[in-house]
């Protein structure tokens, strides 16, 4: 001590012999806070890298004794346990669940399923799949609420159906997210090609790349701010569309020509008869996955019984109003049988209805602008990317169901290895510039081809369990936060919609529909090699739950025994609603409507 009051008479002028001792030991310690300021100035960045000391993303005891028992109750406690930071916000929640998912399903892949179905057979199938997700993302959001843990529906299939079926659906879903990522990027540097640009696509993709990367490295925060903006810049170009499509249908384009309904007369409503239909459905499927990802950052919310189930009713609204009506007025506004639909790949900018329909209309620089919608679009779901595959990692590995070191998660609450691990994935992008990148990209979206449906399925069977298992265990629905609005009766439809799902991708994966304007698939080779591409998820998904219930003999959970406690919020409830209906009392008319629809 004496040595430091010392040294601190030496630096500071003001400090002299005949200064008390209260004043001295006063200087010391300012001096030794200004040190310890120092230090963390300079170290702050690098240590907020570092694994808090205090959190153990895998307590003990989660495998069994002999190193294959599933210790169910110690999984569900690692995963609410989950040291992810909770940073995310009502409206980072509310714009993932309006427009997060809104990519090239919508705006590219649409043009496909417009010239295989015809514009009937694209809003039969658009209408289905958003009925089969509003029941989803209901029972999803009832249980994401109640146990907003890491993880979430792998993590329900983990707790309510198999410990196996969890482990097979997280790995699915990690699969699914982690072969998104270099194809996303690969398609934002397509879109640039829309403006005949000369710069090689190997240095877009390593600007879009480093671009998201940069973002996630922000954190759960990074993430929710560029969602927040992507989704908003989607959002007013899907309304800017409607309007513009309605506008141009009536005769109000340059061209000045009535359409209305033509195109529904000449050359049809359907193309390809009931087949068409059924081949539309999965790329319709295609075009809303990413709407579960609300459930997924219910773990890193700050307030989920508030945030999640407003942005759970908006993806109502979302189905209706980005989906079902901006593709009703593409099949009034390009005929099926256009040959630029056909494209040259799922994310060729020239073949999405919307800038056919903004070309034909004759608006010059429109098309461009919404090239530019298509973009920032492809750039948002390769940020999900990353988010999701990272998250689902971190989830598995708290449950022992992956590598540990996946579990890593630093002082920010980044799940820094997986993180990396997504992003040394990502740059299998760079194959784009090689000769065999195409053949690379087709068997890397066969991965991934069919997890959605595998996942919103699971989600469903999981949430008619867990109903179950509430009523067993003397729960009733007055219990539960949040009711799911199609209850009980909508998960069984989710559910057996996507069993009816996968059973159309078998038919049309064995016997494809006649590609537009070419010859039909024919021969063992050409046949086997297209049903795999559409159907290579399924094997791949068995083969994960086989595996792991042969290895870790997991049994199917009993709903007398399955654990209702751990990682629940706690809330009391009563006492919530009756704040909440006092407050809604004194609301204007107009927001009572709002809050009921939304």
């Amino acid at each position: 001590m004496e040595s430091r009051v010392s040294a601190a008479d030496e630096k500071s002028p003001g400090l002299n012999s005949e200064s008390s001792p209260h004043q001295s030991i006063g200087v010391v310690e300012s001096w030794e806070e200004e040190k310890v300021d120092q230090r963390n100035l300079h170290q702050r960045v690098w240590d907020s890298f570092k694994r808090d000391p205090t959190l153990h993303a895998t307590p003990q005891g989660v495998i069994g004794s002999n190193g294959k028992v599933y210790d169910v109750e110690s999984a569900a406690r690692a995963t609410a346990e989950s040291p992810l930071a909770r940073k995310l916000k009502g409206r980072h929640l509310q714009m993932i669940a309006i427009g997060g998912s809104i990519g090239t399903g919508l705006f590219v892949a649409s043009g496909k399923t417009l010239s295989q179905g015809g514009p009937a057979s694209l809003l039969i199938a658009y209408s289905l799949i958003g009925a089969m997700l509003y029941c989803t993302v209901h029972a999803l959001g009832e249980m994401a609420v109640l146990f907003p843990v890491a993880g979430s529906f792998s993590a329900y299939s983990t707790r309510f159906l198999d410990p196996a079926w969890g482990f097979a659906m997280g790995w699915n879903y990690a699969v699914q997210w982690l072969v998104a990522l270099p194809l996303e990027v690969v398609a934002a540097a397509i879109t640039v090609e829309y403006w005949n640009s000369a710069v090689s696509p190997a240095a877009w993709v390593t600007i879009f790349l480093t671009l998201i990367i940069g973002i996630n490295l922000f954190g759960v925060k990074g993430y929710g701010e560029a969602e927040f903006i992507l989704s908003i810049i989607k959002v007013i170009a899907v309304i800017g569309f409607i309007v513009l499509g309605i506008i141009l249908d009536v005769g109000g384009g340059e061209k000045g020509s009535y359409l209305g309904g033509r195109y529904w007369s000449n050359p049809g409503p359907f193309s390809n008869g009931f087949k068409g239909v059924c081949s539309v459905l999965v790329t319709a499927a295609f075009a809303f996955a990413g709407t579960e990802l609300v459930g997924l950052a219910a773990a890193e919310t700050a307030n989920p019984r508030k945030s999640l189930p407003t942005a759970v009713k908006q993806v109502f609204w979302r189905i209706c109003l980005f989906y079902i009506v901006s593709l009703t007025l593409v099949g009034l506004l390009v005929p099926y049988n256009d040959p630029r639909l056909i494209g040259t790949s799922s994310s060729d900018a020239k073949a999405s209805p919307f800038v056919i329909a903004i070309k034909n209309a004759g608006i010059k620089g429109l098309d461009s602008v919404m090239n530019v919608v298509i973009m920032l679009s492809v750039l948002s779901v390769g940020n999900s990317s990353v988010y999701g595959s990272s998250r689902t990692l971190a989830a598995l590995a708290e449950q022992g169901q992956a590598p540990r070191i996946f579990a890593y998660i630093d002082r920010q609450g980044r799940p820094l290895v997986a993180i990396g691990t997504a992003s040394v994935l990502g740059l299998l992008a760079f194959l784009a510039a090689s000769k065999e990148g195409n053949t690379a990209f087709i068997w890397m979206q066969a991965l991934s081809g069919l997890s959605s449906i595998f996942t919103w399925g699971s989600i469903c069977l999981a949430h008619i369990r867990f109903r179950r298992a509430w009523r067993l265990q003397g729960y009733t629905l007055e219990d539960l936060s949040f009711r799911s609005q199609p209850g009980v009766i909508g998960s069984w439809i989710g559910f057996l919609f996507n069993v009816l799902v996968l059973i159309a991708q078998f038919w049309t994966g064995f016997s494809p529909v006649k590609p537009p304007g070419g010859e039909p698939v024919k021969g063992a080779l050409a046949l086997t090699g297209s049903f795999f591409e559409a159907y290579l998820a399924a094997p791949i998904v068995l083969v994960f739950y086989v595996g792991y219930k042969f290895w870790a003999r997991t049994k199917v959970m009993r709903c007398r025994d399955m654990d209702l406690r751990t990682g629940r919020r706690e809330l009391n409830l009563r006492e919530l609603v009756a704040e909440e209906e006092l407050e809604r009392r004194g609301w204007p008319r107009w927001k009572k409507c709002y809050k009921f629809l939304c």
